[in-house]
């Protein structure tokens, strides 16, 4: 099977307000966007966000790594989005691993490379 392209979907109640959400924490670049299905490209990967969405909680298994968890969690609160574990220091590193919330109730991850 040759494979053309491939993308992660998650759900979305307010088209607008999600991709704004990707576009503006994580740098997105919007490749397509409409009321039914947008798509939004971040470093590399692409997401794709379905209209009709309930807000509830999804867990998406969705992982971003960035260089400082704290601060990819502050961007996270500051645009809208929400923590549901806090970043915490693990055996005198600095964090590793924040879980949070998008604005339409889709869970994913911060994550920083660790160092062993």
């Amino acid at each position: 099977m040759k494979v053309e392209r491939l993308k992660y979907v998650i759900w979305a109640t307010d088209m607008n307000r999600a991709v704004q959400f990707y576009v503006s924490v994580f740098g997105g670049k919007i490749l397509k966007q409409n009321e039914i299905i947008s798509e939004v490209s971040i470093c590399d990967g692409i997401i794709g966000i379905h209209g009709g969405g309930e807000g509830s909680r999804t867990w998406t298994g969705l992982s971003f790594q960035v260089p400082d968890v704290i601060e990819g969690a502050r961007e996270i609160v500051a645009a809208g989005g929400q923590l549901t574990r806090e970043p915490q220091p693990e055996n005198g590193e600095p964090p590793h691993l924040a879980m949070c919330v998008d604005t339409e109730g889709n869970e994913i991850m911060l994550t920083r490379k660790r160092v062993h």
